[in-house]
Order: structure tokens, then C-alpha cells, then sequence
């Protein structure tokens, strides 16, 4: 009998050989500051494997921080940040509907604009 400990430590090892190569790649892309390249990545492989949850849930992930990139970064004019990070928020939905971070940042850019008397980016 396998103790429990080493079962899960060797179905750890298994999961991990088994990630996607092109994610890892992304996500490498990501920490680099590569957006737009580890999103195009990605939406390749999304497309090649639609149904691959690993890589739907680094598509969400990548929007995610590339919006997030975006609404936070200081050298940016609110009017040039705004509706980019919104965008990526919303892609982020496409791929993971019920994900609060980006359902809060989407409120808090639309607040914005709204209490602004202006209307909001699509």
C-alpha cells in the first residue's frame, strides 16, 4: 500500500509534467511584461484545443493582468487606460463568467466614467 503522502506528492509530479508547454510559455510572457504576445499565444491555442480548460483559465488570467497592467499604470492618461483595461476585463468574462475581480474592476471603470457624465467605452 502507497502512503497517502507519496501518492499525492507523485500525482503532483504527474499533473505538473502534464501542463501545457504553450501556458507555461505564456505565462513566462506575462511576468515579462509581454501581454499582448502571451494573449495571442494563448487565443492560438485556445483555438487549436477550445474545450482545454488549462488554457481557458490562463486566456482569463492573462486579460486579467494585462487590464489590470493597464488601469494601474501611472504614465497613462485616464482617457488612453480606461477603455483598454475595460476590454481586457471584459475578455476576461469570456472566459471565466463569473470571475469578481474583473466583474469589479468593470464596475468601478463604468462608475467612473458614469459619475463623469460621460458615457462608457464599449
Amino acid at each position: 500500500m502507497i502512503p497517502k503522502i507519496l501518492l499525492a506528492g507523485a500525482l503532483s509530479a504527474i499533473s505538473l509534467l502534464a501542463a501545457n508547454p504553450k501556458v507555461t510559455a505564456a505565462n513566462a510572457q506575462l511576468k515579462e511584461g509581454k501581454f499582448e504576445q502571451a494573449i495571442a499565444a494563448l487565443e492560438a491555442e485556445h483555438k487549436a484545443n477550445p474545450k482545454d480548460a488549462e488554457v481557458k483559465t490562463a486566456l482569463a488570467g492573462a486579460h486579467l493582468a494585462y487590464g489590470e497592467s493597464l488601469m494601474h499604470n501611472p504614465q497613462m492618461p485616464p482617457f488612453r487606460k480606461y477603455p483598454g483595461a475595460l476590454r481586457q476585463f471584459r475578455q476576461v468574462l469570456t472566459y471565466d463568467a463569473n470571475n469578481k475581480k474583473a466583474k469589479d474592476n468593470i464596475a468601478l471603470i463604468e462608475g467612473i466614467y458614469k459619475s463623469m457624465g460621460r458615457e462608457v467605452p464599449q
